[in-house]
């Protein structure tokens, strides 16, 4: 077997997973197509155990130089894994260049962002519309743009935005945004200067633009007119669980596609487990992922230790 624990997924979890799997002498490789994660698009992070503030960008190259650490035990293949399949003594891991054989797996696949699925939203994607502020906030320096979505996510690329553009308006499908208080304090904040407002219960049916975006369509009329004039449309309205592989083993997942765990991290299925934003948890935090994914290895630590005793 070429390796103890296969981890499908290089973010914050599963980088975090790989310090401590290699803490358990257990031989190790990381797969990710994208090394990091959605969180290294994250412009401020404070809620992180023992960095006040920090980016997320920060927070994963701490993470990735800490597993670095250990590259005695610990391998990093920045590529995608196309397929997992199940073998008699443990699993073949597939990926888009190497094909290797783990004892144990851990899903820590995180999700993808969702889109609007709107008319224009492919055509205008990169071309007016983006998903990720942090990365694009510079370019709208002194533009007119929106921002949907009401969580806190939303409220902190708002916030970001308005730094560098003339004006954001939220667009919110439902009553009320709900970030952290400290956030909606910060929006409040930035509404009182004129660099933020909140337009609510409303829906973009519609992008339009000629080269880039110039305009969206509402489901229903703002200030006379569902028709409105923007040069930028930032999208976070949550996210897909990536459990596709998961499920294909017979992982069995809740209506949301999340992977169902227990206390331990283990799914139904023996040596299969699972952590952070594709793992059923309703509450979704790095240092959640953190500590599922190490959890989960100290699971695969002690299964792997069972099924040797028991062959001796």
């Amino acid at each position: 077997m070429d390796y103890d624990i296969a981890i499908i997924g290089g973010g914050v979890t599963g980088l975090g997973a790989s310090i401590y799997s290699a803490r358990f002498n257990m031989k190790t490789i990381v797969f990710s197509g994208r090394l990091g994660g959605l969180i290294q698009d994250t412009h401020l992070v404070e809620n992180y155990p023992g960095f006040k503030r920090l980016t997320g960008y920060e927070l994963f190259q701490n993470l990735l130089e800490h597993a670095k650490d250990y590259s005695d035990l610990v391998d990093i293949k920045e590529e995608f894994v196309k397929d997992v399949k199940k073998l008699k003594d443990g699993f073949e891991v597939i990926g888009e260049k190497s094909k290797i054989k783990a004892k144990t797996i851990l899903f820590a696949t995180g999700t993808r962002r969702k889109k609007l699925d709107v008319p224009g939203e492919k055509e205008f994607t990169n071309k007016g519309i983006s998903y990720c502020a942090t990365c694009d906030a510079p370019l709208f320096r002194n533009k007119i743009c929106i921002m949907v979505g009401g969580s806190d996510s939303a409220a902190k690329e708002a916030l970001l935005l308005s730094e560098f553009a003339k004006k954001v308006y939220i667009v919110y499908r439902k009553e009320k945004i709900h970030p952290e208080p400290i956030n909606m304090k910060r929006v409040e904040e930035k509404i009182k200067e004129g660099k933020i407002e909140i337009i609510n219960n409303t829906n973009i049916v519609e992008i339009k633009g000629d080269k880039f975006v110039n305009s969206v369509i509402f489901d229903k009329s703002y200030k006379g007119n569902k028709e409105f004039k923007c040069e930028g449309v930032f999208i976070e309205i949550g996210h897909l669980v990536e459990s596709d592989l998961a499920k294909k083993l017979g992982v069995k997942l809740d209506n949301k596609n999340e992977i169902i765990i227990d206390r331990d991290s283990k799914t139904n299925i023996e040596g299969i487990y699972a952590a952070g934003d594709v793992a059923a948890r309703e509450w979704k935090q790095a240092i959640v992922g953190v500590a599922e994914g190490v959890i989960a290895t100290n699971s695969a630590y002690e299964y792997i230790q069972e099924k040797n005793v028991k062959a001796k």
